[in-house]
């Protein structure tokens, strides 16, 4: 088994992985390497959502991507998300509010999901919710609280925009 190193941009920071197995997924690296746990590991299939994350402007799942191959990629995780460390964006906090977290597991994924949508279309009707989250499985809120959650933070960064 070859090992290999190499540096992956995560979260705006060059990150060396080093004595990697290059077939390792990027999910893997980002919670066994880089110490990044925002991603889960569930289905390992792309099929639940809980490792997403945004590469290159583009919701992944990080399960289904080699770590080696998002080399030159720009990679963002949930923990990247907001300004500091220590912050909630304003979809954690509306997540919070509108009562769309439960276990918590599937949390981080639909976090990356819906700011991605925003990120690519600030003003979603609920079809493109429900189409945009169809990818992320929760089996503890019900989706109605987090499509809520959606709505209230696209109406109110359209309200901070003067819309």
């Amino acid at each position: 088994m070859s090992t290999e190193i190499y540096t992956l941009r995560v979260n705006g920071a060059d990150h060396d992985v080093r004595d990697a197995w290059i077939g390792e997924s990027l999910l893997y690296v980002l919670r066994e390497r880089l110490g990044l746990p925002g991603a889960k590991g569930a289905c390992e299939q792309g099929e639940c959502g809980s490792c997403t994350v945004i590469m290159d402007g583009v919701a992944v799942c990080s399960c289904l991507v080699l770590a080696a191959s998002a080399v030159g990629s720009e990679v963002t995780t949930v923990e990247g998300l907001a300004e500091r460390p220590d912050l909630v964006t304003d979809v954690q906090q509306a997540m919070v509010e509108a009562g769309a977290v439960q276990c918590g597991f599937c949390t981080p994924g639909l976090v990356v999901a819906i700011h991605h949508l925003l990120d690519t279309q600030p003003t979603p009707d609920e079809l493109e919710i429900r189409e945009a989250l169809s990818g992320n499985l929760c089996r503890c809120t019900g989706y109605g609280r987090i499509i809520d959650a959606v709505t209230q933070v696209a109406a109110s960064r359209q309200e901070r925009l003067g819309a």
